[in-house]
């Protein structure tokens, strides 16, 4: 199964970054692929960038974002694709909204959504209302979780989606410094899972939008310039290629988490438990 991360250009304009959003769907169900993400904030804007000050809240056009999720939702099940797409989630008066990826079904419905949790020390000065859990959803078979920015330097975010069974994790991210994907690249290796990461235009130059392996290599990778474009790759549990990280390392670390292997074969021996002779 295809997967595409988006590398598109951020506005203040909601309905232009609509388009935007919509226009990259089309190509990539062109392209034959079944899910694609978008960056975080790609339709509402994002904190301190088109989203200017935590007051600006108050005035934004919730009504025309909801326009253009129906939109994005009617597309989707027009072309039969999933898609994920950072955005604001209004909440009730006197909480700042979530900092969300709606995920749409190929039949145009809202699967679910995904609301980051572990927010940066700036987004909570205002900006943004944590979130409370991880999301799962499945296509052709296949399980993805979600995850946005600054959770990429959270290992107990990735581990937790390898532990529900996901085989791909779409990370979106307003930028993803070379940190973020050092960090990635070594969650997709020790938790065999591929990872999907979309980033704005503005921000590729620092790293464009790309997919890892579930053996913590690149598959594909976005030109690091400020332009638009598609980094996709096809999920495949059975590639050869995959053997070792899915077919042996990952049931096995399953296995040592549990700690039954270790359990059964420790050494009932008082001088295991001695430490200070030879």
């Amino acid at each position: 199964m295809k997967i595409a991360a988006a590398q598109t250009i951020v506005s203040p304009d909601i309905t232009a970054n609509g388009r935007t959003i919509r226009s990259m769907i089309a190509a990539t169900a062109a392209d034959g692929a079944r899910v694609i993400n978008f960056c975080e904030g790609a339709l509402s804007g994002y904190s301190k960038s088109q989203i200017l000050h935590p007051e600006d809240w108050a005035s934004f056009d919730w009504r025309q974002q909801e326009a253009e999720l129906r939109a994005i939702a009617d597309l989707c099940g027009d072309l039969r694709i999933f898609a994920v797409v950072g955005g604001a989630h209004r909440l009730a008066e006197g909480y700042p909204p979530h900092n969300s990826l709606y995920v749409f079904s190929e039949t145009g419905a809202l699967l679910t959504r995904y609301d980051k949790r572990f927010l940066s020390n700036s987004e909570l000065s205002g900006w943004y209302s944590p979130g409370t859990a991880p999301i799962t959803f499945d296509i052709n078979g296949y399980r993805f979780g979600c995850a946005i920015c600054i959770e990429a330097t959270f290992p107990e975010v990735f581990q937790e989606y390898a532990n529900l069974g996901v085989d791909a994790v779409l990370f979106s991210s307003y930028g993803i410094p070379e940190y973020f994907q050092i960090a990635l690249r070594a969650h997709a290796g020790l938790n065999c899972i591929w990872i999907g990461a979309a980033t704005p235009v503005q921000k590729a130059a620092k790293g464009p939008a790309s997919i890892i392996g579930p053996d913590g290599k690149w598959v594909a990778q976005c030109a690091a310039t400020p332009e638009p474009g598609l980094a996709t790759a096809v999920l495949n549990r059975d590639d050869p290629a995959y053997d070792i990280p899915l077919q042996k390392a990952r049931p096995w670390r399953l296995k040592a988490r549990q700690g039954d292997i270790y359990r059964e074969r420790m050494a009932d021996d008082p001088r295991s438990e001695d430490r200070s002779g030879y």
